[in-house]
């Protein structure tokens, strides 16, 4: 009779697999079995890991060739975001069931904020990543079949979801916080309506671009999008905006709070007219000075500690906050100085310039400099047989210095629902919606390049750019702790980036023990522990 010799027989029943450990050995000539158990509920490869240690030619412990890893792939980031999107129920706002274009949809969303980039590099980023698969995709991903289709029916469900949203973030109806903003576009644009050439937020001159317009609720939580035509102007889209959050998502009670450039007078008075429906802004320079002329404003009344309201006596609805910034005063007086600076230098050359030159030669010249520095209402000049002469006016500068860090709050919210202090606070709020477009633009989901040469598709991809925000914001907030918690200046530890970069470090990795292969997630270090720990998710 021979020795013994356990091993485990693996077997197949469908889908599911198990094994049982026997012995084998031999009396005289025949081999006989002996089963001593069975173990059920472990993975295909790791059974096939117990079944090699049972062998006579594993490899020896501490052996380099022991363990050889054969893929890395990224999946910590994706996987956390996925659950994120599923806990604050993202899926489900795409739509109500989980079709395979729902999946694609939100492998884009969660794309766009780990890896931006265009839809074909996402799609090819499988052997890298795990984002395809914890979405649910399986098999070859193809940007036509999992980008491409659903962007277009992700476009068709876009105000459907942005009802659902106005529903949960603005509840009965509140505050609403808009901006817009543009961005600029490169190469041809043939088959675009969009795309074309207005005024540019970047100062990309000679570049065509789009317009985009943004909700808010007031705590910065995105609700809305909309592309514009690249020249639209700011205030032809306010309106359509407000009758679109009454009248489509039926909200009420609605504070209107936007700049100088959307709520201009006119749009003021529809929003004033409108019952149940109030707004906030900030008055213009020349709107300010009309009211000084009127005797309603006093420059006195400007106080750099103290929130000064004053009515209007025409109309008593009309108030308006009196508000100055110390910085800002400081910001104003040193960059006029300097612009007056550069302008005399300027016209001291062409005045004691030795070249002989006509009239209207020195002109123009003088012209194109004060259209440079733009400070052509503080200089009084004339040229006479080719000699320029100029001055400034120094009571037109002191007059200006007086208001230098002034701003006027203009609303028409009844007193009862917002004192003084909360009408100016809330105008400020407004940053939240700038934050959301230099996320959008380029600190975190860089928005541009724009691949996409299609209105349709221009529009999808803005939407899932402001989805992919939708979801940071929800990042940010369940983040906070982290945040708060970081040291200052040079000691800052945590941002939005360093914590997707943090996550990325939890690898999906396919690893050769003993001639078997297996697929392992590396364990979190503490730091990525803690994150996952805040967001309530697990690698």
């Amino acid at each position: 009779m021979s020795a013994p010799r356990i091993h485990l027989e693996i077997q197949s029943r469908g889908d599911r697999h198990y094994g049982i450990f026997r012995s084998t050995y031999r009396v005289g000539a025949k081999v006989r079995h002996t089963t001593h158990g069975r173990v059920a509920g472990i993975a295909l490869p790791q059974l096939r890991l117990m079944q090699a240690a049972l062998r006579d030619d594993v490899t020896p412990r501490g052996s380099a060739e022991a363990l050889q890893i054969l893929n890395s792939r990224e999946h910590g980031a994706s996987a956390a975001l996925f659950q994120l999107a599923k806990d604050i129920g993202l899926d489900r706002l795409l739509y109500s069931r989980s079709d395979p274009w729902v999946r694609s949809a939100l492998a884009m969303i969660i794309g766009r904020l780990i890896y931006s980039g265009s839809k074909l590099s996402l799609s090819q980023l499988k052997p890298r990543s795990t984002l395809w698969e914890v979405c649910g995709i399986e098999g070859v991903v193809d940007v036509d079949t999992h980008c491409y289709e659903p962007m277009d029916r992700l476009l068709e469900r876009q105000e459907a979801i942005q009802r659902t949203l106005a529903g949960k973030h603005l509840k009965g109806g509140q505050l609403v916080l808009y901006d817009l903003t543009s961005s600029y576009f490169e190469g041809e644009y043939v088959d675009s309506d969009l795309v074309t050439f207005g005024y540019n937020r970047d100062g990309k001159k000679g570049h065509e671009q789009v317009v985009i317009g943004l909700l808010c609720n007031a705590e910065g939580c995105p609700i809305g999008t909309e592309v514009f035509r690249g020249n639209t102007k700011d205030s032809t889209t306010a309106m359509a905006q407000v009758r679109k959050l009454r009248d489509d998502y039926g909200l009420e009670q609605i504070i209107w709070v936007g700049d100088r450039g959307t709520i201009t007078q006119a749009n003021a008075a529809l929003i004033n007219s409108t019952e149940d429906l109030h707004s906030i802004s900030a008055l213009t320079h020349p709107e300010i000075v009309k009211l000084l002329d009127r005797k309603v404003l006093q420059a006195e009344l400007f106080d750099d500690k103290n929130i000064v309201e004053v009515l209007d006596p025409e109309d008593p609805t009309k108030r308006y906050c009196l508000c100055r910034n110390p910085v800002t005063t400081q910001r104003e007086s040193k960059t006029r100085r300097r612009l007056l600076d550069c302008t005399q230098a300027g016209l001291e050359k062409i005045a004691q310039s030795p070249r002989r030159a006509k009239d209207e030669v020195i002109g123009a010249r003088v012209g194109k400099l004060l259209a440079r520095y733009k400070v052509g209402k503080f200089v009084t000049w004339s040229v006479t047989e080719g000699k320029l002469q100029w001055s400034f006016d120094e009571a037109a500068i002191a007059a200006e210095q007086v208001f230098d860090g002034c701003y006027v709050i203009r609303a028409d919210v009844p007193k009862e629902l917002m004192a003084a202090t909360e009408l100016v606070l809330t105008y400020k709020s407004l940053s939240l919606v700038e934050q959301a477009f230099r996320n959008l633009k380029t600190v975190s989901l860089e928005m541009r390049p724009v691949y996409h040469k299609t209105d349709d598709r221009i529009r999808s991809h803005v939407f899932i750019c402001v989805l992919a925000y939708y979801l940071q914001w929800h990042l940010t907030q369940r983040l906070k702790p982290l945040f708060e918690s970081d040291g200052k200046g040079k000691n800052r530890q945590w941002t939005i980036q360093n914590v997707l970069e943090t996550l990325k470090g939890i690898r999906r990795e396919r690893v050769k023990i003993n001639n078997v292969e297996i697929e392992i997630t590396t364990q979190p270090d503490a730091d990525q522990q803690r994150i996952l720990d805040l967001l309530k998710t697990t690698p």
